[in-house]
């Protein structure tokens, strides 16, 4: 086939699917979960501001096909597109559903709560406002807890809204963690995520801001099972791994530098809660279950042979990476056309694009490449490049 590579159309000759395997038994090692995106109905109005319309079939097969994999869903999140086009009654809608499916067949299951039913210009300022925001995290919580899911506590773009000190932070998480039934996950996401997000933990200032974060946690450490982060900053997320109290979990969120910290050092190491999961899942299935079998050289070399997809797909701007594992899903015949909610099927260029599969092919991550191949080659006709 040919591709525009490089500035010019080139041949280009595929590669062979990598020797993935499904377990045979629960994955030990590491807890791992797979951040989940939401498939749209490809007849659905998909633009900027519409509402979701989801293609509960194929969402929910792409869930099942994570979990044969061995790998838990952390669904309801930055990647199924929180505040960027999923609505909380269609998320709530997506949360029990996923955590239905979850229990036929005793999947992993973990979903975000955050406060996306909040109005940010209906918000009052001051002690209203945070009262506003932790009542809205209660409900998302609670219907969580309902469904019978691990419970993920979100950043929150509300209560960055409102908050003016480190204070107004730990008096919103002091309280929820006060009343939930079992240790949750919390999850720091970066400005580069979501630049609504930034001063989070109420400084602009990572050392700050993560002393913050520390403080919190040690004071509520048997309500904490771990923490989810997303900074793209491996040498301050070992940094905090070492600071943690005993039993808290780091489950890294860096899509850049995954390897190195699942494999960890002489000190520990992360598990993770990665969008990437969902691109290279079968490839992070085995390398994960050759831990488990007491070789990580080899574990290591997987991972780091999915490292530069995992970049690209994450690259700046960031919030587009759904469009990246939208399309690798497309490509692999997990979903019915390359379509987002919400428009962002259009978040990244055709070159971009075009590597995406090139990498995915490099990495044995193109599960049937005739399949893979024939789409790529619709893809570029429509978009210009003849074939």
């Amino acid at each position: 086939m040919a591709l525009p590579l490089d500035g010019a159309v080139r041949p280009y000759q595929l590669s062979t699917p990598g020797a993935w395997r499904r377990p045979d038994q629960p994955i030990m090692s590491r807890i791992a979960y797979a951040a989940a995106h939401v498939v749209p109905k490809v007849t659905a109005d998909n633009t900027p501001g519409a509402p979701a319309d989801l293609d509960w079939d194929a969402t929910l097969a792409y869930r099942h096909e994570l979990w044969s994999y061995g790998l838990g869903i952390a669904d309801a999140m930055d990647t199924a597109q929180r505040g960027m086009g999923m609505s909380w009654p269609a998320t709530a809608e997506l949360i029990r559903r996923s955590a239905a499916e979850a229990a036929s067949v005793g999947g992993r299951l973990a979903c975000g709560a955050g406060t996306d039913q909040l109005e940010l210009a209906d918000i009052p300022s001051g002690a209203a406002g945070l009262t506003a925001v932790a009542d809205a995290y209660r409900e998302q919580i609670a219907t969580i807890r309902e469904a019978g899911a691990q419970v993920v506590v979100m950043a929150s773009r509300a209560l960055a809204a409102v908050a003016t000190s480190a204070d107004d932070y730990l008096s919103v998480y002091r309280a929820l963690l006060s009343q939930v039934e079992r240790p949750v996950i919390l999850h720091w996401l970066g400005e580069m995520f979501d630049p609504a997000l930034r001063g989070y933990w109420g400084s602009s200032d990572i050392a700050s801001a993560t002393e913050t974060f520390v403080r919190l946690i040690e004071e509520n450490a048997d309500r904490v099972d771990g923490v989810k982060v997303s900074l793209l900053d491996a040498e301050h997320e070992v940094a905090l791994r070492r600071a943690l109290p005993a039993g808290v979990r780091l489950y890294t969120g860096d899509d850049f530098n995954y390897p190195e910290l699942i494999m960890g050092d002489e000190h520990g190491h992360s598990d993770a809660l990665l969008g990437i999961f969902a691109a290279i899942y079968p490839a992070a299935s085995t390398a994960l279950q050759e831990i488990d079998a007491g070789d990580p050289v080899r574990a290591r070399e997987i991972l780091d042979s999915t490292q530069e997809l995992g970049r690209h797909i994450f690259e700046t701007p960031t919030y587009y990476y759904k469009t990246g594992i939208a399309f690798l899903a497309w490509l692999n015949g997990h979903q019915p056309g390359f379509a987002l909610v919400g428009g962002l099927a259009t978040g990244r260029s055709l070159p971009h694009l075009t590597r995406i599969f090139v990498l995915a092919d490099r990495a044995g991550l193109l599960a049937d490449p005739d399949r893979a191949a024939h789409r790529m080659r619709v893809f570029l006709e429509l978009n210009g490049i003849a074939q």
